[in-house]
C-alpha cells in the first residue's frame, strides 16, 4: 500500500514565505549595492589601492554595483515573492490590478526590514575603513556626507534647497524603472525568454545609474534609501540621516520615498495607456470597456 503523504500549509506556502522572500532578496540588493559604494568611497582610497580622488571610474563600480546587486536580490525572490524588492513596484503593481492590496503593507515591511539588516551587515564590515576616512578628513560621523553617502542618499548641491528638483529626479529614474519592467516582463512585447529577465532588470538599473545618477544618488526605492537612512541615524550620522539636513538641504529624507512612489505609478500609467493598448490590438484581444454594436 502506497504511503500517503499528507501536506500541510505552513508559512512557507502563504504570505509569510512571500515575506521572507522580499526580505532576503531585498537584503542581497542593499548588501552588494552599498558595499559596491563603500569601495568607491572608503575601501579603495583608504586600503591603498587608489590613490586618485573619486571620479568617473568611482562611479562606474556603484553603477555596476547596484545593477549586479539587483541581478541577483531578484533571482533570490524570483520565483517566490515575483521579487518586487522595491515599494514602488510593489505599489505600482498594486495599482493596475496585478498585485492584492491586503499585500502591500507587509511586503514594505518585508523590504525596508531587509535593507536595514543589509546596512547594518555592510557598517560592520567597513566600521574600520569608514572611521579611518572620517579621521582623514578631520570630520566628525555626524558631519561626514561621504560616509553617510555609502547607505543613503541626498541631492546634489546644485539643487540647492530646493525639494521639486531631487523630487522630478526621483519620480524620472522610478518611471523609467517601472516602465522597463512592465515591458520586460509582458510576454506579449519581446519580453526576455528563460530566466533572462533579472540580468535585464539590473541593466536597466545601470542605465538609471550612468543617465541619472548623480543629481540625487537614483534611490528609485524608498526602501533602499530609508532602510539604511534608518540605520545611520541610529548609529550617529544624526541629522544628515534624518530629517536628511545638511548646508545645502533640509527635511530630505521623505523625497527618496515619495519620489519613488509616485514616478514607479506613472511609469506603469504610461506603458499600460500607451503600449498594452497597441499589443492588445494587434493579438486580437478585446478592449475592456461597454460593448457597443457595429453598425
Amino acid at each position: 500500500m502506497a504511503e500517503r503523504i499528507v501536506h500541510r500549509r505552513g508559512y512557507q506556502k502563504g504570505l509569510a514565505g512571500e515575506m521572507l522572500a522580499e526580505f532576503l532578496g531585498t537584503f542581497v540588493l542593499i548588501l552588494l549595492g552599498t558595499a559596491s559604494v563603500a569601495v568607491a568611497v572608503v575601501g579603495l582610497p583608504g586600503s591603498g589601492r587608489q590613490t586618485v580622488d573619486f571620479g568617473p571610474a568611482n562611479w562606474l563600480i556603484i553603477s555596476w554595483g547596484w545593477g549586479l546587486a539587483v541581478v541577483f536580490g531578484v533571482y533570490v525572490a524570483g520565483g517566490i515573492s515575483g521579487a518586487h524588492i522595491n515599494p514602488a513596484v510593489t505599489l505600482s503593481f498594486a495599482v493596475r490590478r496585478d498585485f492584492p492590496w491586503r499585500k502591500v503593507l507587509p511586503y514594505w515591511l518585508a523590504q525596508v526590514v531587509g535593507a536595514f539588516v543589509a546596512a547594518s551587515l555592510v557598517y560592520a564590515s567597513y566600521r574600520w575603513a569608514i572611521d579611518a576616512a572620517n579621521a582623514k578628513a578631520g570630520v566628525p560621523r555626524d558631519e561626514s556626507l561621504a560616509t553617510y553617502s555609502i547607505f543613503a542618499t541626498f541631492p546634489a548641491e546644485y539643487f540647492g534647497n530646493s525639494w521639486w528638483g531631487p523630487l522630478l529626479d526621483q519620480i524620472v529614474g522610478t518611471g523609467i524603472l517601472l516602465l522597463l519592467i512592465c515591458a520586460l516582463i509582458d510576454t506579449r512585447n519581446t519580453a526576455p525568454m528563460s530566466n533572462l529577465g533579472p540580468f535585464l532588470i539590473g541593466l536597466v538599473v545601470v542605465a538609471i545609474g550612468l543617465t541619472f545618477g548623480t543629481n540625487a544618488g537614483y534611490a528609485i526605492n524608498p526602501a533602499r534609501d530609508f532602510g539604511p537612512r534608518l540605520f545611520t541615524f541610529f548609529e550617529g550620522w544624526g541629522s544628515i540621516a534624518l530629517p536628511g539636513t545638511f548646508q545645502w538641504f533640509s527635511g530630505y529624507w521623505w523625497i527618496p520615498i515619495a519620489g519613488p512612489l509616485i514616478g514607479g505609478v506613472i511609469g506603469t500609467g504610461v506603458y499600460d495607456l500607451l503600449i498594452s493598448p497597441v499589443l492588445k490590438a494587434r493579438l486580437g484581444e478585446a478592449e475592456e470597456g461597454p460593448a457597443t454594436e457595429e453598425p
